[in-house]
């Protein structure tokens, strides 16, 4: 392992925890250990981290330099308790989470033992396989800490692939909300297109759908200029 680089714990074996180590683990951090639960986390697992140690989440809190939570929202602030009454936290360990609603205000019970507390949310939705780590090259990720860190979390997020975006702590919760609603709209109506299209009995009814979501998106953001289109040339003066 090259010099300055982090021991890091995973806890959760879902989509998100093993992808992100797997981006870590290609910036040269070594993955000391991961929690898993279930006979599907398991086969991930398998797949994505084969070398990495499955432990209970006090062994991998105690394993590492970086501890990344991906786990469920509603189950973040009792487990960060559980943790802190057991006094398994490590002075001076990076500690982060991967939920969008989230700030690192939900490390609080174990800033007295010294943790650096990071919320950092990646925005794309995840396959749990190798695919995403060609996702993320395209994805920002949403960093809240407190101001001296802000530089650690960003660095994180860079090593990744993608690009951090600062978001306030107060603005947490309408930035989750943001990233849910356009997710599952987005999904919901291009499944329906999808069932719509396949019930006329056309052919590449997915090319169909993937083509008009993109360029409908492309249409939102504000199409890129083609910088041999003659109007463009003309207000260049050309």
């Amino acid at each position: 392992m090259k010099a300055g680089r982090l021991r890091v714990g995973v806890i959760g074996a879902g989509r998100v925890g093993p992808v992100l180590g797997m981006a870590l683990a290609g910036a040269g951090h070594e993955i000391v250990a991961i929690s898993a639960v279930g006979d599907a986390e398991r086969e991930r697992l398998d797949v994505l981290l084969p070398r990495v140690p499955v432990l209970a989440v006090d062994d991998v809190v105690k394993r590492s330099e970086l501890v990344i939570f991906a786990v469920p929202s509603k189950e973040l602030p009792g487990l960060v308790q559980g943790l802190t009454d057991t006094d398994t936290w490590q002075a001076g360990q990076i500690v982060l989470h991967t939920s969008a609603e989230h700030g690192f205000g939900v490390f609080q019970p174990a800033m007295a033992s010294g943790i650096i507390p990071i919320a950092f949310h990646p925005a794309m939705v995840f396959t749990g396989t190798s695919l995403d780590l060609a996702r993320m090259q395209e994805a920002t990720i949403a960093v809240t800490a407190p101001t001296p860190v802000l530089p650690i979390a960003q660095a994180l997020a860079v090593e990744m692939g993608a690009e951090p975006v600062i978001v306030a702590e107060a603005s947490r919760a309408a930035y989750a909300d943001a990233c849910d609603a356009l997710s599952t709209l987005t999904m919901t109506l291009a499944k329906q297109a999808l069932t719509s299209l396949e019930e006329l009995g056309l052919e590449h009814t997915r090319r169909t759908v993937g083509s008009l979501a993109r360029a409908a998106l492309d249409e939102a953001l504000g199409a890129p200029v083609d910088p041999l289109d003659p109007e463009h040339l003309n207000n260049l003066g050309l």
